[in-house]
């Protein structure tokens, strides 16, 4: 981990904690591992082999603020909206996903195709944000009773660090042997960094007095085409306009902090 992400985990639970000091709200602290799909530039849009081949792992550790209960005195927060429906989740996470074309350009006979089917990627990212976790039915209730399930929605946003790698099987990239037109200086192995936007749906189970188990299903958009390390210009190219994406299925276990 770099010193800029350390720095950015520091200052995110550190305000989490600051506003416990003051405030005496609970924590909740877990892991989840999952799939991720990542949406780029490598493949076709809207292709079901793209998008079942073009996928990776990812895993995170995640804290949470938890209004309805103040562990500092060992009671309920007092009873609003606000309190009953509403954690605020901060997050430190990474996926990594390998990539390579895939669809009906890549299947053709040519030395397009070849190029193609010889280009490689592997986009990295490690993610620092928060997110706010809307629970439509009544959080006290389900921390009080075992079995119980908790659905919940979220929205939040990350900044995210990537790093990739483009390569080709038959050689340097910019040469007439290795790389299709359309990608002449149009990919990267630097990496970078950008804003991205989170939204999830999912549900947590109880599964005892002081731990949950969940599985959430997520989307994030990132501010930047050049996760994957592929952006063709999206004037000429106009089917690799959009910016890259993924989708995320992870399950996950909470533990309540006392």
């Amino acid at each position: 981990m770099t010193k800029k992400n350390k720095y950015l985990l520091i200052l995110l639970f550190g305000v989490n904690l600051s506003v416990n000091a003051q405030f005496g709200f609970s924590h909740e602290v877990g892991a989840f591992i999952g799939e991720v799909a990542l949406q780029s530039d490598f493949g076709v849009r809207h292709d079901f082999e793209t998008n079942a081949g073009n996928t990776g792992i990812g895993i995170g550790l995640v804290h949470y603020m938890n209004f309805a209960y103040r562990a500092k005195c060992n009671c309920y927060a007092p009873k609003t909206y606000f309190n009953d429906h509403f954690k605020v989740r901060s997050e430190l996470s990474y996926n990594s996903t390998k990539l390579k074309h895939f669809g009906k350009w890549v299947n053709k006979n040519s030395s397009t195709a070849a190029q193609l089917r010889a280009m490689k990627g592997e986009a990295k990212v490690t993610d620092v944000g928060m997110q706010l976790e809307y629970f439509p039915f009544s959080i006290r209730e389900f921390t009080a009773s075992k079995g119980r399930w908790a659905p919940f929605i979220a929205l939040g946003a990350h900044y995210s660090f990537f790093q990739n790698g483009t390569y080709s099987e038959l050689g340097p990239m910019d040469t007439p042997i290795s790389t299709p037109v359309k990608y002449y200086g149009a990919w990267s192995k630097e990496g970078g960094s950008t804003w991205s936007v989170v939204s999830s749906i999912g549900t947590r189970y109880k599964l005892t007095e002081l731990s949950d188990l969940f599985a959430e299903v997520r989307w994030q958009y990132y501010y930047s085409d050049w996760v994957d390390g592929l952006n063709p210009d999206p004037k000429i190219y106009t089917e690799n306009k959009a910016n890259d994406w993924n989708l995320w299925f992870h399950v996950g276990y909470i533990y309540y902090l006392n």
